[in-house]
């Protein structure tokens, strides 16, 4: 795997993971009846939240595995277990209602004063752990380790990732308006759907890699545990 795959990878199951585009509805009710300058703030304080939360994890992840004594492979399946789950929800529900309380005070305080008391209700359970939950975190420690064979332009690069999620992450909730009316909620549904079903795909791909680690050589294909290798 190359550098531009690694990077390309992590990306793809970051964008899954936190699903920037499927929160949309869920920001919007979260945020309802703020003004505009508001609404902008509160996705600047998530999307810096979810930068330092996942870079942390990033350089620190691997270093926890040690202290608790678990093996890499066994991780990869945990964490293959809990994106399935995850994705299977997606795939499946509708868990925005919970989060469909009015922004009380929206257009009576300042901007940023909105954005400070709205962020400290969305930390707990919007920013985490819906937006960066057991899935996220578990990817970012198992590309984490990835990066390693790639020394410091892995680290820079895993690095790059994170920060270019959050800034989609705080763009789709600036568009959030726009969003809602282009897609409509059949397909906000449908891009939910479609990001679960990938997810539930990329953590079944998690547990083989985790279980080839495991296992014996020889026990499961190269090529499944590597797909499309040979192609390139």
């Amino acid at each position: 795997m190359s550098l531009t795959e690694y990077a390309v990878n992590f990306f793809v199951a970051l964008f899954a993971l936190l699903d920037p585009i499927g929160n949309v509805p869920v920001f919007a009710a979260a945020t309802a009846g703020a003004l505009a300058a508001g609404r902008r703030w509160v996705a600047v304080y998530i999307s810096l939240f979810a930068f330092v939360f996942m870079t942390f994890f990033f350089f620190s992840g691997l270093a926890l595995l040690e202290f608790f004594g678990i093996s890499l492979p066994a991780f990869r399946i945990a964490g293959g277990v809990i994106l399935f789950l995850m994705g299977l929800e997606m795939a499946r529900d509708d868990f925005t209602a919970m989060f469909a309380d009015a922004a009380e005070g929206a257009e009576t305080e300042g901007a940023r004063a909105y954005a400070r008391r709205r962020f400290e209700r969305l930390v707990v359970p919007f920013a985490m752990p819906l937006l960066i939950g057991p899935g996220a975190i578990s990817s970012v420690v198992i590309f984490a380790s990835e990066a390693k064979q790639f020394g410091l332009q892995g680290m820079a690069a895993g690095v790059g990732v994170i920060a270019a999620i959050s800034l989609v992450t705080m763009l789709c909730f600036w568009l959030t308006p726009v969003i809602s009316k282009l897609l409509g909620r059949i397909g906000l549904t449908i891009i939910v759907r479609v990001l679960g079903l990938i997810l539930c795909a990329m953590a079944v791909q998690f547990i083989i890699i985790g279980v080839s680690d495991a296992a014996r050589s020889g026990i499961i294909k190269s090529d499944v545990v590597t797909p499309y290798a040979a192609t390139k």
